[in-house]
């Protein structure tokens, strides 16, 4: 009996796509492809498996304790790949290497991370994204932001909203104030969490004057339309934050020109990964699911780790959020389409397969019975499988 058990079990993490989700999986990553090709961004396929060393160069050297790591016949340490960027990252630097440039790169995958998990997070989960290589404009940021709002609008959601910022302010008034490594490591963590609590708790601490400190507290809380720059630039004394709301101005200009501003609010108490984002950051997010479906950013220096110097920018989108964010929408379980049982009498074989034919010209699900049926059998299977509609022939 535990050996049957164990048999019928799938690994902690993983999880079985019936064939409702299935088919709502295959249309949102068929929409996605043909709309990043669209674009002009070249699909890649980088293998499942990594050397853990590259996985874990630089920035990324934090995140080998959620990697899930096998060995080789030579001993050497594989892991799974828990995103995409850094093994794009590696492409580029070797077999993409003489491309010209700017590179864009696009990819629909499976990532593995090894997380306590939760609703829209698996240790196995679906990725689709796009790398852009080679340029550090706001025009490349403000593209990769366009294509993430035209994916998710794809992918058949409307109420959605883009939450973006700029890694360099939050950098830029930490370094106004001289706080020490340990705090900003401290502050930038409680930020990430939106820990308000432990933000004030950090802040109270701080040998700095109440005016100052309102401002650190305040940083969680600069979310807004266009006006927020103004109010931020006030907050600002340093150059570096400033360029960072210039730099956040200019985009959101560029996006006004794409028309997709009114997907965009600005958020710059998003913190996401701060040693491995150097600009624009941003998440998506729609109401009733209280995690991003989207997020992406700059990240000039990931890059130079694999001995290829170079800007780049990108984003990565959640499939089964997606479809989560679609169910919830609809207020009903997934369903794949299925348009017509087609039954016939004996001696109608031919003929039903024939007409089976015309109808998926026609565009249409068809499914043939396999053995003559009487219409109140085929009937019955027309309800069992829930076609929409059944076409006997007698």
């Amino acid at each position: 009996m535990e050996k049957e058990k164990l048999v019928l079990e799938i690994p902690y993490g993983t999880r079985d796509f019936l064939f409702a989700e299935a088919s709502c999986k295959r249309d949102i990553e068929t929409k996605l492809a043909g709309t990043f090709r669209q674009w002009g961004y070249d699909e890649v396929v980088t293998p499942t498996i990594e050397y853990l060393d590259n996985l874990t160069l630089g920035s990324s050297r934090s995140l080998e304790p959620q990697l899930l790591k096998l060995f080789d016949q030579s001993n050497r340490t594989l892991a799974l790949r828990h995103e995409m960027t850094t093994p794009i990252a590696r492409l580029a630097a070797s077999r993409l290497k003489d491309e010209p440039l700017p590179l864009k790169v696009s990819y629909i995958s499976n990532v593995f991370r090894r997380e306590q998990t939760q609703m829209g997070r698996q240790c196995e989960f679906y990725q689709a994204g796009v790398e852009l290589m080679g340029s550090a404009s706001a025009a490349a940021d403000a593209e990769v932001i366009a294509l993430a709002v035209t994916c998710l609008r794809e992918a058949g959601l409307e109420d959605f909203t883009i939450c973006l910022g700029q890694a360099e302010f939050v950098n830029g008034i930490m370094a106004q104030y001289n706080l020490s490594a340990d705090t900003q490591a401290e502050l930038q963590e409680a930020l990430e969490q939106r820990n308000l609590v432990a933000i004030d708790a950090l802040v109270d601490q701080l040998d700095l004057p109440n005016n100052s400190k309102e401002v650190l507290r305040q940083l969680p809380l600069l979310n807004g339309g266009e006006e927020l720059l103004q109010r931020a630039y006030d907050m600002a004394l340093s150059e570096q934050s400033r360029r960072a709301l210039d730099n956040l101005s200019e985009i959101y200009r560029l996006l006004r020109s794409y028309g997709v501003a009114q997907y965009v609010r600005f958020d710059l108490g998003i913190i996401r990964d701060l040693s491995y984002y150097t600009g624009m950051i941003f998440e998506g997010y729609t109401a009733g699911l209280g995690f991003p479906l989207c997020g992406g950013g700059r990240y000039d220096h990931l890059l130079a780790d694999f001995g290829n110097a170079c800007p780049a920018t990108g984003f990565a989108l959640g499939i089964e959020r997606v479809m989560l964010a679609l169910q919830q929408k609809a207020a009903r379980p997934l369903a794949a389409r299925k348009d017509v049982y087609l039954g016939y009498a004996a001696g109608k074989a031919s003929e039903a397969i024939a007409k089976a034919a015309e109808l998926r010209q026609a565009g249409k699900v068809v499914e043939v019975a396999l053995r003559p049926e009487t219409q109140a059998e085929a009937k019955e299977v027309q309800k069992a499988k829930a076609y929409r509609e059944l076409v006997y022939l007698a």
